[in-house]
Formats: structure tokens, C-alpha cells, sequence
């Protein structure tokens, strides 16, 4: 029996929902389905330009998984390109990720940005560049994150919620 498939964390929800050929009307049943998570994985890794390893920490996912995520994405794109026909964004179990949180070494201080916005370089207040995202943040267990999340995942403070079928 497969594993359970956790939720994977995404910075934005989809702003469109059908993309076809020019004159090709509405959405119909033998169009090419991308789940939210492909989407998300296309945008950090095709618009963002991540390195696989990156992106897939965003995503709280393997790099092998984030791999075989953006594969069957680009796999999909190339499809309704190729054969002209339309891709229709929906499913998939994702959870909201709305901010992360940040802290600075140096002077202490600690702050949230949006997520998508890309990692700083420096401190807000002291200008330091020994900045980290804050333990409970990260879901790291030996940093004392919290327990469990809705997926069974370390540190996930989201709320998990699958994406409509």
C-alpha cells in the first residue's frame, strides 16, 4: 500500500483556474489537469529559479519528491501546449503558507515576511546578515518546534486543507 501523500505548502493561491488555446472556449472533461502543488513547483522552480533543494524545503517536501512534482508539471504544460488543448488548475493537498518567520543573531530582533518574497540578506534593524528563519518556523525538533502537525509533519503551524477534486 502507498503512503499517505502529506500536505505541501504553497506560497499563493492560483490566481486562474483555466488557461486554453486562443478560441478554444471553456473548460471541458478531457482537459489536462494541474493540481495546485505542480503549479507551486513550476512557480518556484521555472519564475523564482530555485535550485531544486531550495524549493523543495518551501514546499515542506523531499528534493526528490519537489523533483518528480515539477517534472510531472512540466510534463502536463508541455501536453496542453503541444496538443492544444486546455489546463485546468485544481486539486491536490495543499496547505497555505502565508508568512515566514525570521530572527537576527546578532541584536536579536525578529520579524515575518510573506512568503514568495525570497530570503533577506540582512537584518531590518542592524543591518547583520546572521539571520535564520526562527526554530518554530523551521519544525525542527531538536530546536524545540512544535509537535505534529494536521500531515503528522514537525512545525507545520497551517492549517491543511485539500484543495477541491
Amino acid at each position: 500500500m502507498p503512503r499517505p501523500v502529506c500536505c505541501r505548502r504553497i506560497g499563493m493561491s492560483p490566481g486562474f483556474s483555466c488557461f486554453g488555446p486562443h478560441g478554444g472556449g471553456r473548460c471541458h472533461e478531457d482537459d489536462v489537469l494541474l493540481s495546485v502543488d505542480e503549479l507551486e513547483a513550476i512557480r518556484l522552480a521555472d519564475l523564482e529559479g530555485m535550485y531544486q533543494e531550495q524549493a523543495a524545503e518551501e514546499m515542506g517536501v523531499s528534493r526528490q519528491t519537489f523533483g518528480r512534482i515539477v517534472e510531472s508539471a512540466r510534463k502536463k504544460v508541455a501536453q496542453a501546449l503541444v496538443n492544444g488543448r486546455n489546463l485546468r488548475i485544481e486539486g491536490g493537498n495543499v496547505e497555505m503558507c502565508c508568512t515566514r518567520h525570521f530572527e537576527c543573531h546578532e541584536c536579536k530582533h525578529d520579524w515575518d515576511l510573506p512568503h514568495g518574497t525570497g530570503r533577506p540578506t540582512e537584518c531590518p534593524e542592524c543591518k547583520s546578515a546572521n539571520i535564520h528563519r526562527a526554530a518554530s518556523d523551521r519544525g525542527s525538533a531538536r530546536a524545540g518546534g512544535p509537535g505534529p502537525g494536521p500531515c503528522g509533519r514537525r512545525g507545520r503551524g497551517f492549517g491543511c486543507a485539500r484543495a477541491s477534486q
